[in-house]
């Protein structure tokens, strides 16, 4: 009965360490795109200092591109736009992998005491 319940019990462990990675690679892309965030919002207010004398450049490849000051006004703005919706999606991901994380302690704490007893119930067999 034990040996049944220690498999089961390292099935939890694996998979609650996969959680834990999932985790950590969308908290990571979450602060990528945090950083993203910082530097638009940057190129916004710089665009906005600027009037329709100024020109405008957009790196494409290694070539610097002539760019309508409002053309690139709104291209930042819908770049804002994406990033913000990115990370809110993986906020609500982060969220359902902490309820998932926590399900999975709650699993693998039962499991535990549930195998400590069952050991326990061995050794006073013999």
């Amino acid at each position: 009965m034990a040996e049944a319940i220690q498999k089961k019990l390292q099935s939890e462990v694996e998979k609650y360490q996969q959680l834990q990675k999932d985790v950590s690679k969308s908290m990571s892309a979450r602060q990528k795109l945090e950083a993203q965030l910082t530097e638009n919002n940057i190129v916004k207010e710089e665009l906005a200092l600027l009037d329709s004398q100024n020109t405008v450049y957009k790196l494409i490849g290694p070539v610097l591109v002539k760019q309508d000051l409002d053309e690139a006004k709104v291209t930042v703005g819908k770049r804002l736009e994406y990033i913000n919706g990115e990370i809110q999606r993986y906020e609500t991901l982060l969220k359902e992998m902490e309820k998932k994380s926590e399900q999975h302690r709650e699993v693998l704490s039962s499991l535990q005491q549930e195998f400590q007893r069952a050991q326990g119930q061995a050794v006073g067999k013999v």
